[in-house]
């Protein structure tokens, strides 16, 4: 009887052990990314459009650049599209750009898209490790994962999962300082 207690009373501490971690690693903030790459310019990153041809993010700099990680099999992420060409559609013109990065088979992403177009590119990520959206702070690898750049190429601000209007408002205005 005494052994059958112990490994109990042994169990349930490793579970409120898991439990506790669990907890504190969904409560943890995620709207910055790595403290290192808050502030820093955008690493220097090449990515392929739908038909191969490489887009070096670098040469959005001038603009303020909200990049958004997402996928095809992404409920949240197909639900936050619509937002994001709307963004893209009232703040284009004043110089911000929404560029979609997909991290999924570009043959998905294009099924996906001739579906439900949206007017602002899109690019394919690297999936193998070190993936592109963990190159760029988002070390919970959550999807959807936006990055706001400055016109300078700096990292202002990040967020996991989907961005509200009022967000996408305040990252892309023009009178926007940002975060």
């Amino acid at each position: 009887m005494r052994g059958r207690n112990h490994w109990l009373i042994l169990g349930l501490a490793v579970l409120a052990a898991a439990l506790g971690g669990y907890v504190q690693h969904r409560n943890r903030p995620v709207d910055t990314p790595s403290p290192g790459l808050l502030g820093q310019a955008l690493p220097p990153l090449v990515l392929p459009d739908l038909d191969g041809k490489p887009h070096r993010l670098a040469d959005y700099r001038e603009r303020r650049v909200l990049l958004n990680f997402w996928a095809s099999w992404c409920a949240p992420c197909l639900r936050e599209m619509p937002a994001l060409a709307e963004a893209q559609a009232k703040f284009g013109q004043q110089g911000a750009i929404v560029v979609g990065i997909a991290m999924d088979e570009p043959l998905h992403v294009r099924a996906f898209l001739a579906a439900h177009p949206v007017d602002y590119p899109i690019l394919i990520g690297e999936m193998g490790p070190p993936s592109t959206s963990l190159k760029l702070g988002n070390t919970r690898q959550v999807l959807p994962y936006s990055m706001l750049i400055d016109a300078d190429g700096r990292i202002l601000a990040a967020h996991a999962g989907p961005l509200s209007n009022a967000q996408l408002t305040e990252w892309l205005a023009p009178a926007s300082t940002g975060r």
